[in-house]
């Protein structure tokens, strides 16, 4: 993987990238969720580099994509992916979503719709308004704080042991969680502005249309908000096929990684 870096006005994007493949064949395009880096994707980019292009972010503001200025939305993110795609020459882009990863996916979906050849979804939730309450909305603009004076080390306990069910899982987020240990504020912020960005996506009440082949993947054990019932009513009301991940937390991918692999496997062999 080689190691890139994209120059916004509000700050310089990280991300890392291998074409050695056919540039006609997939590039798997690998967003993490909030507060997580590029580390969240290994066990994937270990699998899948060398049979197709791989591609993987710090998304603004997170790890080495930092310093970085807190005044973009849920759009500007995938309009600076697209930069970075277009400037790859990336042509056939398939994206894997972890979380806030799956929300900035649709926002691209929907900015791009011809330009995504498939979509993988993994414990994220549909960006449509309708699925949430407003008093969900109110509460997802007012996490700042709460994040700011959570004490750190049950706020690490927290964000290691409530997002993953396996040791390797529980041991990569208490990993990079610890990036921001004696920061506590620029962790708050970040979390922070990436749910309220994500609650302004959702008032905009744009379609958000996946028109593209697509998967969901959600573990059994998520407990990260409402996942679980995000999911099933995103399955039932699109009829996306949805896979549940035995004994997999909100990072499924990185507690079940061989077959959250297969199902990517799966989707890129249809398309």
């Amino acid at each position: 993987m080689n190691e890139k870096i994209y120059k916004t006005q509000s700050g310089c994007i990280h991300y890392w990238i291998n074409l050695g493949q056919d540039p006609e064949k997939a590039t798997l395009i690998f967003l993490p969720g909030l507060t997580a880096d590029h580390r969240l994707f290994d066990k994937q980019i270990e699998f899948f580099e060398g049979i197709y292009n791989v591609f993987v972010w710090d998304a603004p503001g997170h790890a080495k994509s930092w310093p970085f200025e807190f005044n973009f939305s849920l759009s500007d993110k995938a309009k600076w992916l697209d930069d970075i795609l277009s400037l790859e020459n990336i042509r056939y882009p398939v994206i894997i979503g972890q979380s806030m990863g799956g929300y900035v996916g649709q926002a691209y979906a929907e900015l791009f719709p011809n330009k995504l050849k498939g979509f993988i979804s993994i414990d994220s939730a549909p960006l449509q308004r309708k699925y949430v309450t407003g008093i969900e909305l109110w509460l997802l603009k007012k996490m700042e704080p709460v994040y700011r004076f959570y004490p750190w080390k049950s706020l690490l306990k927290t964000g290691t042991n409530g997002v993953a069910t396996s040791e390797y899982g529980r041991k990569l987020m208490h990993d990079i969680m610890m990036i921001y240990d004696g920061d506590q504020k620029r962790y708050a912020k970040i979390a922070g502005h990436g749910f309220r960005i994500l609650a302004e996506a959702m008032e905009t009440n744009l379609p958000y249309r996946i028109n593209c082949p697509a998967q969901l993947i959600c573990g059994e054990k998520d407990h990260a908000g409402s996942c679980i019932r995000y999911n099933n009513a995103w399955h039932k009301n699109t009829g996306i096929p949805i896979a549940w991940i035995k004994n997999a937390g909100h990072n499924s991918n990185t507690d079940a990684p061989e077959e959250v692999n297969s199902l990517i496997e799966k989707l890129i062999n249809k398309i």
